[in-house]
């Protein structure tokens, strides 16, 4: 059995959550913007996130990984289920659920770019920058957290704890 440890509550993340939904409608207030969420990960991130956004919203999702059922990236991305709608000339905003080493989020911006996004905005709810291998600008970010292995709020280990409401350390 694994040990985990609460590190940041529910009403915290949904108060974050509920901050970031009002900065992009502020940021974007008519103008419509594409949700692309990154499987598995932040899909609880982007339905909690979608409901606080009052602007015009498209939602689209792609599954990418660099982890595989390991604790460390190996660097190589993976895109296993890619969006089902054009983003040709669109405003993106790319939600993930953690940023890390950076390598997962840099490529997939560089992958939206490359289908034709007229720009493509970076949304995290959390950040781990200790481990940042590539620099990336998040342009929405919920916590800054340790460089300790999370699960919790979609965050898995081995596909587990990710029902879990809080954001929690977890001894392996």
């Amino acid at each position: 059995m694994n040990n985990v440890e609460k590190l940041i509550s529910e009403q915290e993340i949904l108060k974050k959550v509920e901050e970031i939904g009002k900065k992009i409608t502020d940021d974007f207030k008519d103008e419509s913007v594409t949700i692309v969420s990154v499987l598995k990960g932040s899909f609880i991130f982007t339905a909690d996130l979608v409901r606080f956004i009052k602007s015009p919203v498209e939602i689209a999702f792609i599954a990418a990984s660099s982890y595989g059922a390991s604790t460390v990236s190996s660097g190589e991305l993976k895109i296993r289920y890619d969006i089902d709608i054009p983003v040709k000339g669109q405003t993106v905003i790319l939600v993930e659920d953690i940023v890390d080493t950076g390598l997962t989020i840099s490529r997939l911006k560089e992958y939206l770019y490359e289908l034709g996004a007229k720009d493509v905005k970076i949304c995290t709810i959390f950040d781990k920058p200790d481990r940042r291998e590539k620099q990336v600008t998040i342009d929405y970010c919920g916590f800054v957290i340790p460089n300790e292995f999370v699960v919790g709020y979609g965050l898995d280990y081995n596909n587990k704890y990710r029902n879990l409401r809080n954001l929690c350390k977890i001894t392996i």
